[in-house]
């Protein structure tokens, strides 16, 4: 007995666009930062961010927020330590646990993104009204949804 072929039309369905519109949207915050002399890369700016909001942060947390691996942050914070954006310290109750903390230079930096992105963002939205803004967030959340109840079974 023959397998029958599936005919997946992958063209029409959400995978594809979700991911060539996160690589636009990747490429252009790249571009933009370079464009306006900040040596900075999206994830580095993601982490001054929740530093910004949530400063001394332990980099467990900080891998949590972030959406990253322990050892990926760990390279991300070095790069940004050279940098001058962040410094960490050992906690005072756990010598185990290291704390991160924005510099005054991070801080500075951090700033300098808020025109950069706020741009990138009126560049997303453009010709979006606010409902069907609405619309896409809501798909990309069920999205989210979708792949974290498939995570929670394996």
């Amino acid at each position: 007995m023959k397998k029958k072929d599936l005919d997946i039309d992958f063209e029409n369905s959400i995978g594809p666009w979700l991911g060539r519109t996160g690589k636009l949207v990747d490429y252009f915050f790249q571009e933009s930062f370079n464009a306006n002399g900040l040596d900075l890369t999206k994830e580095q700016m993601i982490v001054l961010k929740k530093l910004t909001y949530q400063d001394g942060l332990n980099q467990n947390e900080l891998a949590f927020l972030t959406l990253r691996d322990k050892s990926s942050l760990a390279r991300l914070l070095s790069k940004m330590e050279k940098k001058n954006y962040i410094f960490r310290e050992q906690s005072k109750e756990d010598k185990r646990i290291k704390n991160v903390f924005l510099t005054n230079y991070g801080k500075e930096i951090y700033e300098k993104t808020k025109p950069v992105i706020q741009n990138l963002i009126s560049t997303i939205e453009q010709n979006i009204t606010p409902e069907e803004k609405q619309q896409i967030i809501q798909i990309f959340k069920q999205i989210q949804t979708n792949f974290n109840s498939k995570i929670e079974h394996i």
